[in-house]
């Protein structure tokens, strides 16, 4: 694994890491409560069948986290795909977005970034939720989970070569700090993460101020209708990584204007089935050209 981008990393606030022990040490199971309302007639459902799939224990700076890892069975050298959590954290919906890259022949692998902070699937309320654990997440420790997590997954059958990353929400921005971050990067894809924003302790950089570091291409998914990502945002994006590396000059957006944010959680009212399966397609064609 390639060292990570010095320059990056010194917009990263100090590691510091929760000496008092893991919150987090088993995955939820079902869904994230805070998450609303379960669309049951709508959930997309993918089997195991043909596939090593579970929970696994990745040993990250100081203990472990626990990650869902999915992956075609008795297969080795595989394209790996790091698939990033909303808020909700690793629950039934990003475990079965890993079986279905598993289907398709990658290694997709879920850490639970929150494990230092706490359960989010305990949660009812979003704002308790983001008050008491997400914003209490700082992203130099995701980036050092994240470089742990790429590193168990080419000990365990992943190509060191091909990684990718995918992520929602919260995870949508995460994908293009880390493009930043790992110079090993082939390619991100982004669902509605935003993409500016303010900065405090925790975050002190957002991805329009990292487009010149950017080692991977990321493609962008965002909703025409998401009230907290304004399309303006996203063009002002467009005029960063016009700017950019290489790298983020490849980088692309779809937009779909009728869609929502959380346009692809297939268990929640805010599903959109159109932009969801163009989405899906989107992220295959990407990540089939750079991996």
């Amino acid at each position: 694994m390639n060292k990570p981008s010095p320059e990056f990393d010194s917009l990263l606030p100090p590691l510091t890491l929760n000496r008092r022990g893991f919150l987090t040490t088993t995955l939820a199971s079902g869904f994230t409560l805070a998450a609303g309302p379960i669309m049951a007639q709508t959930v997309i459902t993918t089997d195991s069948k043909g596939l090593t799939a579970g929970e696994v224990k990745i040993p990250v700076a100081d203990g472990s986290i626990p990650a869902y890892r999915a992956a075609p069975a008795g297969k080795t050298n595989l394209p790996t795909i790091l698939v990033i959590q909303e808020i909700f954290g690793v629950h039934e919906h990003i475990k079965d977005v890993c079986r279905r890259f598993a289907k398709l022949g990658y290694l997709a692998i879920a850490p639970e970034l929150y494990a230092r902070q706490g359960d989010p699937s305990k949660y009812t309320e979003n704002t308790k939720l983001f008050a008491e654990i997400v914003n209490k997440v700082p992203d130099a420790q995701v980036m050092s989970d994240l470089d742990a997590t790429a590193a168990w997954a080419v000990a365990n059958g992943g190509d060191p070569k091909r990684l990718g990353i995918t992520g929602f929400c919260w995870g949508g921005r995460i994908v293009w700090m880390y493009s930043a971050h790992n110079p090993a990067l082939k390619a991100g894809v982004a669902w509605y993460g935003r993409v500016v924003g303010d900065t405090n302790a925790m975050l002190k950089a957002q991805p329009i101020d990292v487009t010149l570091m950017m080692n991977a291409p990321v493609l962008g998914l965002y909703g025409g209708k998401d009230a907290g990502i304004p399309v303006s945002s996203l063009d002002t994006m467009k005029a960063a990584l016009a700017r950019g590396s290489a790298a983020a000059q490849a980088s692309t957006f779809v937009i779909y204007p009728d869609a929502p944010h959380a346009f692809n959680a297939d268990y929640r009212p805010s599903y959109h089935a159109a932009a969801a399966k163009d989405g899906w397609n989107q992220a295959q064609a990407w990540f089939k050209k750079y991996l």
